[in-house]
């Protein structure tokens, strides 16, 4: 499945990866890919949910809301405030994917950006500016994330 991409300095969140603060290379600039609605839509429908647009909607028959979906959670807050740069210790256990694995970091059913691994790996802070529900999931794995407003973060994986 072909996708169209908004160029990164037309994004509307495109602050959030030109924070002073949490500088990303040019060279990751280059991997930050958000997508036009129509694909973040098939990206959504496709990996996520064909019923709820955004993770506070999912219903009985998307994975994300079987209580199985989910292994184990943890706080991104504390590691977020930190000057460390490093994913959550846990976080990065879940994930043993190879650097060049594409991701989606999905935050509403119209907002979807795709990313590589190593390059979401060194930014994940820019990410998490927004924080309200977004999923983390790769087309080619089925281990998944869904970060919470309020610090924590639930790992699992796709039905």
């Amino acid at each position: 499945m072909a996708h169209t991409y908004i160029p990164l300095e037309q994004y509307q969140r495109k602050w959030i990866f030109n924070h002073k603060d949490l500088p990303v290379t040019d060279e990751d600039k280059a991997f930050i890919k958000p997508l036009d609605q129509k694909g973040a839509m098939e990206v959504w429908n496709k990996w996520i949910s064909n019923r709820s647009s955004s993770t506070e909607q999912f219903s009985k028959g998307d994975w994300a809301a079987k209580d199985t979906a989910w292994v184990e959670a943890d706080d991104w807050q504390s590691a977020w405030d930190s000057e460390d740069p490093a994913l959550p210790e846990m976080f990065a256990a879940h994930f043993d994917w190879a650097d060049n694995t594409p991701v989606y970091f999905c935050y509403e059913k119209y907002q979807v950006i795709e990313t590589r691994w190593d390059v979401f790996v060194r930014n994940w802070k820019c990410f998490l500016f927004f924080d309200d529900g977004p999923l983390l999931i790769s087309p080619k794995h089925k281990q998944a994330a869904l970060i919470h407003q309020d610090g924590q973060y639930q790992l699992g994986h796709r039905g």
